[in-house]
């Protein structure tokens, strides 16, 4: 299962652990830009690349290999097509679309 990582304000590193209920509604990265803090970059590591956590206080991470994304704005899932910041998932169309696919 893979965690998310960021860099906390004091220069410790924050691991989200998403729950299955959550991923079996939104993708990772839905969660992650949902629930790292506004601004901050984050990256999506396999939990097995993670080192013990009885070293966990001892953990660095490097800002530049935080790539996978950047906290939100928001601390809420953004689920209704009328909302500006409204992102449709792949395959789906929202009023104004056309369907090229075919």
């Amino acid at each position: 299962m893979n965690r998310i990582l960021y860099k906390t304000d004091e220069g410790g590193v924050a691991v989200i652990i998403p729950t299955t209920e959550a991923l079996a509604q939104h993708t990772i990265e839905e969660i992650a830009v949902k629930d790292v803090p506004a601004g901050k970059p984050f990256a999506i590591v396999d939990a097995a690349d993670l080192p013990d956590r009885s070293t966990r206080n001892a953990w660095t991470v490097d800002e530049a290999d935080l790539t996978d994304g950047v906290g939100g704005e928001v601390n809420v899932f953004i689920t209704d097509p009328q909302h500006p910041d409204y992102v449709a998932p792949e395959g789906e169309l929202i009023e104004g679309d056309t369907d090229v696919s075919g």
